[in-house]
């Protein structure tokens, strides 16, 4: 859902993220400037600045002075780049209620285990535990 919201938007993965986190904190009353942003994309400083520009170009974020400390500024996701993300996600939703839509009891029933065991085995992945096909492949030559 996110690359179809990407591809519609014609922007990288990093752009889409940054717009979404800009428009929950907004909904919060939060101000995020271009550190917070670093921090949660893991990126370089230097790679935010050019991130917030490419965004500022295409009319989908504003910079502007923090109303208590002129020194430093906020990222504001605009109106434009809200209503798109908004107007995309509500098209795939629509879509997708409508591709349940009439499902039958146990047939969500069914959907809704195979979603549970799904999350269940993605929560148990220990990202520092060896690939379990690695460890049969290296035994299979020994």
């Amino acid at each position: 859902m996110r690359r179809r919201t990407r591809d519609s938007m014609s922007m990288g993965e990093n752009e889409l993220l940054v717009l979404r986190y800009l428009i929950k904190a907004h909904g919060e009353g939060r101000l995020v400037g271009p550190t917070e942003l670093s921090r949660y994309l893991g990126i370089s400083t230097a790679s935010t600045t050019a991130l917030i520009d490419r965004l500022q170009k295409s009319g989908h974020v504003t910079r502007q002075a923090h109303p208590s400390d002129r020194r430093s500024v906020h990222v504001v996701a605009t109106e434009k780049s809200d209503e798109e993300v908004r107007e995309t996600l509500g098209r795939m939703h629509e879509r997708m209620i409508a591709a349940v839509d009439g499902m039958s009891a146990e047939e969500a029933r069914i959907v809704i285990a195979c979603l549970g065991r799904l999350q269940q085995a993605v929560d148990e992945v220990d990202a520092h535990a060896p690939d379990p096909r690695a460890v049969q492949a290296r035994s299979d030559r020994a």
